[in-house]
């Protein structure tokens, strides 16, 4: 397996030519000087290292160790413990944290290449902070005065860890009907008692304590979603100086044995009247979460997009060391037995489609992350904070799906490069297959996110949202229409932009005549939004480079593959339009008992 290497070229240069991230950093003023450029370099460059000679080193040993349970006991694999002690030590749990309890308030632009660094490196390591992160945000943004006082400033240097526990035995999808009780006490906390599963990181010995964001229902609770409440649970009860006191009545009932992502604890765990404390509003607990939820989905997305940034260069470097056969134009290395295999127009077929859909993914979630940093960062209520957070809700969907959707086509591709070599242990493409694979299913299945595009952030304000994007675009091929140079990329977007106008058109007026039909287009009409959405990626790109190309090599390559992703993959949206076109019928004439 090749060492990986943070691609550094190609992060700063979408943050600083593409998206000129330090001139947005200046102008917002919740960021009042925080980051600038330089900063900005050293921080991604410090995180490189972290990533290649800390994390990587110990991403295939922990998958083949995995975790361990034992009467009740979590061991995380060998080198876990010491390097999230160097993890922490290096502040990088507080990155983008509320600097009034401890955190760094560093833009989530930042961020985002961050993460997609650590789980490039081992995603199995990257769930740890990357849920504490989750968990850090929703108590800062729902919890009393008291609570984060008493809990973020720990968990922001990596002290304490943090873990969602929604998922219950019989309650996935739909948390309206979770069992989990909590029961008010007079002095204020809430005794929790019930059972939940999958919980990443709900026990482990990373830290000295974890803190749960359970949801639960009062006793008198109203029924179905409008019901649930999230409390905070930690697994040792807090003294009043802010010691770690007496065990709570909490403990993993035992963990699970996965397909991937082995080591990461995925656990079982049981609250036998464990003291909790609310936050937020009773009965708004799922509101609270999603504010965790949104947070893990756009980083669920970069799991996706590291994973294929691994798989890349795992999949390059074979492909210029390995020979096989001769190219069809003749030999290249006339010396030797036979050419590199990355002659070959298969090959680089499989290659360029990981680059395309790469380059594209992390440009994407350096512009979802731009409207966060808007969100969070910008003046007041205005008319700016408004459109970020709907662009916010409307893309997050598309970056968790697709990305992952995309991750595991570009893991399997890098495992196909390899050939025989690829299904075996010793390469490491079987591993990243394998830990990719959840990213599809965790945080709400690439299904409900469809659902959630289309349905919730679509078809609800009958398009507003979509219209924001779609503006969004067209400014964009405005400026652009009098550039020759980008005629190329222009011409394309612009009528692919208005394909994806169109169906959207459509489905909004079928979805008032059929309740089948928003469901029907959904995970179709999640792609077609994918695609429109790395082409508007790759035109900017190629805007941003095509003037320098002669300059440096580098900006050559991301033209020619910006021709790649416009001329070879972009052409998918035409049967993804065709398909959601077909509408419900075929889906829904199936009488149930003839599957």
């Amino acid at each position: 397996m090749a060492d990986y290497r943070a691609p550094l070229r190609e992060m700063n240069f979408l943050l600083h030519e593409v998206f000129a991230a330090d001139e947005l950093w200046a102008r917002l003023p919740g960021l009042d000087g925080a980051v600038d450029r330089e900063t900005a370099d050293a921080i991604l460059e410090e995180m490189a290292k972290l990533a290649a000679n800390t994390l990587d080193p110990i991403n295939r040993s922990g998958d083949e160790e995995g975790c361990q349970w034992q009467d009740g006991v979590v061991t995380t694999p060998e080198g876990f413990v010491e390097a999230y002690n160097t993890f922490c030590e290096g502040g990088w749990g507080a990155l983008v944290g509320n600097p009034q309890y401890g955190g760094m308030g560093m833009p989530k632009m930042l961020g985002a290449q961050m993460e997609e660094m650590i789980n490039a490196a081992n995603i199995s390591f990257a769930l740890y902070p990357v849920l504490t992160a989750g968990a850090c945000l929703a108590l800062d943004a729902h919890g009393s005065e008291e609570l984060k006082q008493r809990y973020l400033p720990k968990m922001y240097e990596g002290t304490w860890s943090g873990a969602m526990d929604l998922t219950e035995p019989h309650a996935g999808t739909d948390l309206g009907i979770i069992r989990t009780k909590a029961e008010p006490q007079a002095d204020g906390s809430y005794k929790i008692t019930g059972n939940k599963i999958f919980i990443t990181g709900g026990d482990h010995d990373l830290t000295e304590n974890i803190i749960h964001l359970v949801l639960a229902k009062l006793p008198d609770a109203p029924k179905g979603p409008k019901g649930i409440s999230l409390f905070l649970v930690p697994k040792y009860l807090v003294n009043e100086d802010g010691s770690v006191g007496e065990r709570n009545a909490v403990s993993c009932g035992s963990i699970e044995h996965k397909m991937g992502i082995k080591a990461s604890a995925t656990c079982a765990m049981n609250y036998d009247g464990a003291k909790g404390w609310l936050v937020g509003e009773l009965n708004k607990g799922l509101a609270a979460m999603f504010t965790m939820m949104n947070y893990e989905r756009l980083g669920v997305g970069i799991q996706g997009l590291g994973a294929s940034e691994r798989s890349y260069q795992n999949a390059v470097e074979y492909a210029r060391e390995r020979i096989q056969s001769r190219s069809p134009a003749g030999a290249q290395q006339p010396d030797k037995a036979a050419d590199p295999i990355l002659v070959h127009p298969d090959v680089r077929r499989m290659l360029l489609t990981q680059k395309a859909l790469i380059g594209g993914g992390r440009a994407l979630s350096t512009y979802v992350a731009q409207w966060l940093d808007i969100a969070k960062f910008g003046a007041g209520e205005g008319e700016e904070k408004q459109k970020a957070d709907a662009m916010v809700a409307l893309l997050t969907p598309v970056a968790k799906a697709f990305f992952t959707d995309k991750g595991l086509e570009c893991t399997v591709l890098g495992q196909q490069v390899f050939g025989g070599h690829g299904y075996i242990r010793e390469w490491g493409q079987e591993q990243l297959v394998r830990d990719v694979r959840i990213t599809q299913i965790y945080e709400g299945t690439n299904g409900i996110q469809a659902l959630d595009l289309i349905g919730r952030k679509t078809v609800a304000n009958k398009g507003a949202y979509f219209n924001l994007f779609a503006d969004d675009v067209q400014q964009f091929i405005d400026a652009q229409a009098n550039n020759g140079e980008m005629a190329e990329f222009i011409q394309p977007l612009s009528t692919e932009l208005q394909r994806l106008r169109d169906v959207t058109a459509r489905v909004l007026a079928a979805a008032q005549e059929d309740p089948n039909a928003p469901g029907a287009a959904s995970v179709e009409y999640l792609h077609l939004f994918g695609y429109v959405a790395y082409a508007y990626m790759w035109a900017r790109i190629a805007a941003t480079a095509l003037p320098q190309t002669g300059a440096d090599s580098f900006y050559a390559g991301q033209v020619k593959t910006a021709r790649f992703f416009f001329a070879r993959l972009l052409p998918q949206t035409r049967a993804l339009a065709e398909s959601i076109d077909a509408g419900s019928a075929t889906l829904m004439d199936l009488e149930a008992e003839l599957f």
